[in-house]
């Protein structure tokens, strides 16, 4: 005798998790015809999900991984709330203004009041690509009021190195200007000031200069950059901005270098962003752009609605966003404070540093940033062992370890590098068995000599 079920057919999705008699398949690219059961559901996705690797393991990115439960309790009350939406959330829209004080402040910008938080001039992001965006647009407008009513008839150009992060590259295509890349070397993976000079001329907008690279980690010489530019405005020559990408410095070289100028304290800076959701500490979604003053964003460039409920500027390109990210950004601020950002940087680079003696006393590596700028870790093979930076990388995935290997950009695109970020949550510990873990794959490696590219024999990994 064959018992019928009384669920509704939308509540099976496979045999473990409902009905073991019911196998109705979930489709992946249609919606479903009929709902499901909640439990269901998030088990089919939660399931699914289990396929990605750890990302607390990913020594790829520079993305938090980690953060305390209060904060996360925090993000997860506000997901609803719409960060554009100024007049409905007033306590939000402090918040984010703040936060944007908060930076200001730690990157020295000029005219700061204790009494006015409107003082400071800038906005949070999500991340600092848009960020970077908009700093791009304010050095774009600039230009055009300098040059006059002639700029339609001529290009602006952006100088900056052949290692800036791609964003930059987008930011040149979507908005008509010019990018002047300076090349590296095989022995050098920074800009340097003699080259800024050699690109410069009167159509360009301004100089990017970053503190703490993609590819390597390294700081470039910012001082040095703003110098030289100083003497030519000096000399009669052209005058030009510099902006400062502090994606994944800026929230570490005050507290590991604060004596270290490289930003408002040199006047040829003008803006500034950093992602709140790379050495920051919290989780994606949260950059800022700040400048050393109002002067330096056009009031062009500056929209007010009053559709939703009140007279509100806006300075951004997205619009609508929930405000968790910039909730959570608050709480590692007054969470952290100084204090305690200094101790977690310092803590993070001396764990990177430890990592990166190790790598440079083996007989195999290259280590070519130690970890003493930022806690990165950036390394290549000494010469031919019959395998390259790639199978290094590949090796190492076998046991869970997301270490990535890369081409360097142009002037240097024969050099191979990998790579490790030190993010909060990587312990020593962790460091020590990623350590081990890279010993033992280089025995395997050399094993397999002279054949080498570990691709050729996959190790068994459950």
């Amino acid at each position: 005798m064959t018992r019928k079920h009384s669920h509704s057919r939308g509540q099976h999705i496979t045999p473990a998790y409902t009905c073991r008699m019911e196998m109705s398949p979930v489709p992946s690219l249609r919606l479903p015809d009929e709902p499901m059961d909640p439990d269901a559901a998030y088990r089919f996705i939660h399931d699914e999900l289990m396929l990605d690797g750890s990302s607390r393991l990913n020594l790829a990115t520079f993305v938090t991984t980690w953060m305390d439960p209060q904060a996360e309790r925090l993000m997860a009350e506000t997901f609803d709330k719409n960060m554009i939406d100024k007049d409905e959330y007033p306590a939000t829209a402090a918040i984010e203004q703040r936060c944007v004080c908060m930076v200001a402040d730690l990157f020295h910008a000029e005219d700061l009041r204790d009494d006015d938080p409107n003082s400071a001039v800038g906005v949070s992001t999500i991340g600092s690509s848009e960020a970077v965006m908009l700093a791009g647009l304010a050095m774009k407008w600039r230009w055009r009021e300098k040059v006059g009513k002639d700029w339609k008839g001529r290009t602006p150009n952006l100088v900056m190195g052949a290692n800036v992060q791609v964003v930059w590259e987008k930011f040149c295509r979507y908005f008509d200007v010019e990018p002047r890349y300076l090349p590296m070397a095989e022995d050098r993976y920074v800009i340097t000031a003699e080259q800024v000079l050699e690109h410069i001329d009167e159509d360009t907008i301004g100089v990017v200069a970053i503190l703490g690279t993609t590819y390597t980690g390294e700081l470039e010489p910012i001082g040095e950059i703003c110098a030289a530019l100083d003497k030519l405005a000096l000399d009669g020559g052209v005058d030009i901005p510099v902006h400062v990408d502090a994606a994944s410095g800026g929230f570490v070289v005050p507290f590991l270098h604060p004596h270290l100028e490289w930003d408002f304290r040199l006047p040829r800076v003008v803006s500034i962003n950093v992602s709140g959701h790379k050495y920051g500490l919290t989780y994606p979604g949260i950059g800022f752009v700040v400048w050393r003053s109002a002067e330096y964003l056009p009031e062009d460039l500056v929209f007010r609605v009053n559709y939703l409920g009140g007279d509100m500027p806006t300075f951004t390109l997205n619009f609508s966003r929930p405000g968790n990210q910039v909730v959570g950004q608050y709480y590692n601020f007054l969470r952290l404070g100084r204090g305690g950002y200094a101790k977690v940087m310092q803590c993070l680079s001396s764990t990177a540093r430890w990592l990166g003696d190790q790598l440079g006393e083996s007989e195999h590596f290259e280590v070519v940033a130690d970890g003493s700028a930022i806690p990165v870790v950036s390394f290549r093979l000494k010469g031919d062992f019959g395998y390259t930076e790639f199978d290094v990388s590949h090796a190492l995935r076998s046991y869970g370890w997301q270490v990535p290997a890369y081409t360097m950009p142009d002037g240097a695109e024969d050099v191979t590098m990998l790579r490790i970020v030190v993010r909060e949550g990587f312990s020593a510990d962790l460091a020590r068995a990623l350590y081990d873990d890279v010993k033992t794959a280089l025995s395997h490696l050399d094993a397999l000599k002279p054949q080498g590219h570990f691709d050729q024999l996959e190790p068994f990994a459950h």
